[in-house]
């Protein structure tokens, strides 16, 4: 096999395989295999019709191509390697020759890891925040566990402020039911204001069982703009009226959450862990920060397969976070009245930017030789898999070959990180 490589820019190169005439030949031999796997000829059994009969029932189109193909699929990956491209994206193939008995000739136009000029990444200077944590932070932290520690009890007598109730509810707009505007058992608590201002309100003094309608305006800077400034006709039934009992900040409240001698005790863990927590942040800041610099002052063309790719992940975060929430992503995308493509529009700068972060990080490990051993790697996998009772169960839920890869790169990059931290200035 000959290949012929022809750099056509800092990121795409073209290669023209040049395969032998024995090869195609064979190629030929497997496609007709192939193609009479589900082709009924008289005298022949499946996938052993010759080819001169595949093309002949098929046509020399459908034989060419599939031949080509498979050539195709077995040449060039090993032309890859062989030549140590680093490719990204799929390529664009173009066959330029293929016939019997003579050898096939293909371009392939393939993007590459691009050509990177690196900025220096050594000794930079970053500050460090002053952190520090403010009273009503434990506070919040405190009501927090209050709330999970709540005791609900069912009582028989009318909704007041701080209950938890359950609803069936039907919202209408001039008679047509909205979208989303119909739940059985639904639950809130009174107070917590979720839904559209005076609707908890309305709920006060309702029994157990009693059904009420009312009508209320819609705010004008109702996040669900279609129906913003509009009146909505709700009918409502109670299910169900439960006592919310929260527990009296104590001592004794803060030995039942664990190994707290007193509230204030508990008080200062939590402090401790706010203020971790936000030395973990700016830890992770600085790291970004410093990353950035390098990416901000290194050149290279990005390819813009790598941006479209990053593009489609970021929408696929946002999709996630979307239905984190509970909410359908096409009816998210049809309130806020953008698409998809208008996002990406959007981020384009940003999907760059974070392109750009990647290609420097493996670059820096690459200059660096910086390497990921295989226990390090079975370590970090058996950590993230040991939730599962074994191993056969985590490999049918987890692409295991696909996550090792990913947490190699997770581990490469933290290493990237942790040089770049050693060699800053840090002030």
């Amino acid at each position: 096999m000959n290949v012929k490589s022809n750099k056509i820019s800092s990121n795409q190169i073209e290669i023209e395989i040049e395969v032998p005439a024995i090869q195609t030949d064979s190629y030929f031999q497997l496609a007709a295999s192939n193609l009479s796997k589900n082709l009924k000829v008289n005298g022949f059994r499946p996938g052993k019709v010759p080819p001169e009969i595949v093309e002949r029932e098929l046509g020399s189109q459908k034989l060419y191509d599939e031949a080509a193909n498979l050539a195709v699929s077995k040449t060039l990956p090993k032309a890859i390697i062989e030549n140590r491209i680093e490719m990204v994206g799929q390529p664009d193939i173009v066959i330029t020759k293929i016939a019997k008995g003579n050898p096939m000739k293909y371009k392939a136009k393939i993007w590459v890891i691009p050509e990177i000029k690196m900025a220096n990444y050594k000794g930079l200077e970053v500050k460090r925040q002053k952190l520090e944590v403010k009273p009503e932070e434990v506070d919040g932290s405190l009501k927090y566990l209050q709330k999970s520690r709540t005791k609900l009890i069912t009582v028989n007598r009318p909704a007041k402020l701080g209950d938890r109730v359950e609803i069936d509810f039907v919202a209408k707009n001039n008679g047509v039911k909205i979208e989303g505007g119909e739940s059985r058992n639904h639950p809130l608590i009174i107070g917590e204001n979720r839904f559209i201002p005076g609707f908890e309100e309305k709920l006060e003094g309702m029994k157990n069982q009693e059904e009420n309608e009312f009508s209320l305006r819609v705010p004008e800077n109702w996040h669900q703009k279609n129906l913003a400034n509009q009146n909505i006709d709700f009918k409502v039934k109670i299910n169900l009226v439960q006592e919310r009992q929260i527990p009296e900040l104590s001592d004794e409240f803060a030995k039942s959450l664990g190994n707290f001698q007193s509230l204030e005790q508990l008080k200062s863990n939590i402090k401790e862990g706010i203020l971790e927590e936000k030395k973990q942040k700016d830890r992770e800041r600085i790291r970004m920060e410093l990353v950035g610099k390098v990416a901000e002052n290194s050149e290279m063309d990005i390819p813009e397969v790598l941006i479209n790719f990053e593009l489609d992940k970021m929408i696929g975060e946002l999709k996630a976070s979307v239905e984190d929430m509970s909410l359908d992503f096409d009816v998210y995308l049809r309130e806020i009245k953008k698409t998809p493509e208008d996002f990406k529009k959007e981020w384009r700068k940003n999907a760059e930017k974070r392109v750009k972060i990647s290609l420097i990080l493996r670059e820096i490990a690459k200059k660096e030789k910086i390497e990921v051993g295989e226990e390090e790697i079975t370590e970090r996998i058996s950590k993230a898999v040991k939730h599962y009772p074994n191993l056969k169960e985590a490999e049918r839920n987890i692409d295991l070959p696909a996550f090792k890869e990913y947490t190699e790169g997770v581990i490469k990059n933290e290493k990237v990180f942790e040089l770049l931290e050693r060699e800053a200035k840090i002030v």
